[in-house]
């Protein structure tokens, strides 16, 4: 790894860390502030490598277990919003529209099950509400999310990105 790659590798953590326990701390936004926190793992993918990424990804992940305030912040960054990016860019190589929808779809659904899961093992009870409408909900908003992440990858291939390579 080149030197220059670790150090944007060090940035982008400190940057990712930074969203994370502000996302926890906070009363409101967690979800957007996690959606701009998962914003740096493409970016780190197109600077620096998919290798150097890992390692950002994972001391991101590691660290936000020891850090964050609120445990179930760092388990939604470390199943569905970091990991996404990785998911994102080896999924969009197959250039199938309609098989990239059903592997996103699928990723989502199976990492909203475990995170649910583990919700119901800490609080014990779910909240009165129509789970078949809430999954509806959470995928439409998934498919927003992933509309808004390539968005922005596309804006910082053109006009961010050019300032840090």
């Amino acid at each position: 790894m080149k030197s220059n790659h670790i150090a944007k590798g060090g940035i982008f953590a400190a940057l990712s860390l930074i969203l994370l326990y502000f996302s926890s701390v906070l009363p409101t936004n967690k979800l957007f502030l996690l959606g701009i926190a998962s914003c740096i793992i493409p970016l780190s993918i197109i600077t620096t490598g998919i290798k150097n990424t890992i390692v950002v990804y994972s001391a991101v992940s590691l660290l936000s277990l020891f850090i964050i305030p609120s445990k179930l912040i760092s388990i939604a960054y470390i199943l569905i919003f970091g990991a996404y990016g990785f998911v994102k860019y080896f999924i969009e190589k197959l250039r199938n529209i309609p098989l990239e929808f059903a592997l996103k779809l699928l990723y989502f659904n199976i990492n909203s099950a475990i995170i649910i899961f583990i919700y119901k093992l800490v609080i014990l009870k779910l909240p009165n509400i129509n789970i078949y409408l809430l999954i509806f909900f959470m995928q439409f908003a998934f498919l927003i999310y992933d509309y808004t992440l390539t968005a922005f990858i596309v804006y910082a291939n053109k006009n961010l990105l050019k300032k840090f390579k």
